[in-house]
């Protein structure tokens, strides 16, 4: 349970969010409506700087890059009208993406820029659901191929001191709380663009992975947080809302980022939540508040 010690108020908050399919980002749910919410609390507090890690975006070997591609393109967001999102101007923030990797170096790990990546949908749906009105200067950071749940703890971490920063720096996670590609419902999506049809209710583990989820994420705090969530790949039922390991691993580099001592006491909020295609959970959590 979360300690009485406080962190410190201006240390900026660190959001989890499940993206969800690529159809979250042309359909209307209580998730885009917190997501709006999350990108208009940062602009009113003065956010000058958005660093995200995504599920779609794994280096090789023991490394770790750094989005510096000056003009990245869009990759292409299926079952969604390109109108929503083919004109949103992208705004990589390289300077920023410089002193991640210097940070990533500082605690050794072998971090690198990439100068050609794209970007993909998991990052700028998010941020055009946030900021529609415009992109923040904006810095990509990859996951590992090799998913080590510790190792992305470290890479939270060693990025959590811009939290601390006059100018402020919002950190995201983009993946899923359940996101089991293999046991998803997809036909009413396919047949009729219905994603959040709901034929049959969600299977039993993926409620009860959901559940330990929350429990994990909301019920900690500091170092215990950091605990909490690594336990979670060790669940029995783990596999089954995560068939993969992509869609999980930025929750564990969340709760690096928001998992030092001087965390204890942060409270955690799910904010919002959708099913998705019958046994995708879409939940979001913001750690911290402004």
């Amino acid at each position: 349970m979360p300690s009485a010690t406080a962190v410190p108020s201006k240390a900026t908050p660190v959001h989890f969010f499940s993206h969800g399919s690529t159809m979250m980002l042309g359909e209307e749910s209580k998730s885009a409506t917190y997501w709006k919410k999350c990108g208009d609390e940062a602009l009113r507090n003065g956010v000058k700087h958005v660093v995200m890690m995504g599920a779609h975006w794994a280096t090789l070997n023991d490394e770790i890059e750094v989005a510096m591609n000056p003009n990245p393109a869009k990759s292409p967001v299926a079952y969604v009208e390109p109108s929503k999102y083919i004109d949103y101007k992208l705004n990589p923030d390289l300077p920023m993406g410089e002193r991640c990797i210097q940070l990533l170096k500082d605690n050794g790990l072998k971090a690198k820029a990439n100068s050609n990546i794209d970007w993909i949908h998991d990052t700028y749906l998010i941020l055009v659901r946030m900021f529609p009105d415009g992109c923040p200067p904006t810095t990509l950071v990859s996951m590992n191929a090799r998913y080590d749940p510790h190792y992305h703890i470290k890479v939270g971490s060693a990025l959590r001191p811009l939290r601390l920063e006059k100018e402020k720096v919002l950190f995201i996670g983009t993946g899923g709380a359940v996101h089991n590609l293999y046991r998803n419902a997809w036909g009413q999506m396919l047949l009729y663009r219905d994603n959040f049809a709901m034929e049959n209710p969600p299977e039993a583990p993926m409620l009860d992975f959901r559940q330990e989820f929350e429990d994990a994420i909301t019920q900690n705090s500091g170092p215990a947080l950091r605990r909490s969530m690594t336990m979670l790949m060790k669940m029995p039922n783990y596999r089954d809302a995560h068939a993969t390991d992509d869609h999980f691993i930025p929750a564990l580099f969340v709760a690096g980022l928001a998992g030092d001592k001087d965390d204890e006491g942060t409270e955690t909020v799910l904010g919002a939540e959708d099913w998705e295609l019958q046994n995708m959970c879409n939940s979001q959590y913001t750690i911290g508040s402004w």
